[in-house]
């Protein structure tokens, strides 16, 4: 199980990615329309003043049950252990074990 307070600041991203997402997406079509190199520093400058745990690369997917941040099949929304155990126990209705 993580720490409870990486799972709270994962969220914390969440909240502050789709707060400034329509900001940060219109200033950088304006600087992909702007022709002058000074305008467009001045969006660039824009862009830089939002704060950084806003921008989408600083999410990070997790697993549902146990808040892994590694291994995570985006199907699922499951860490790669959890996801054999469910599996296994049949939780998974359609998923199968390999066999060869």
């Amino acid at each position: 199980m993580a720490k409870k307070s990486l799972i709270h600041r994962e969220k914390k991203r969440q909240k502050l990615e789709q707060k400034y997402h329509l900001i940060r997406r219109s200033s950088k079509k304006e600087i992909s329309k702007v022709p002058s190199l000074s305008e467009k520093w001045k969006i660039h400058g824009k862009l830089q003043s939002l704060p950084r745990n806003s921008a989408p690369t600083r999410l990070h997917r997790r697993c549902f049950s146990t808040g892994r941040p590694r291994a995570n099949y985006k199907d699922f929304g499951l860490s790669g252990h959890i996801l054999r155990e469910m599996v296994q126990t049949c939780l998974l209705p359609g998923a199968r074990r390999s066999s060869w």
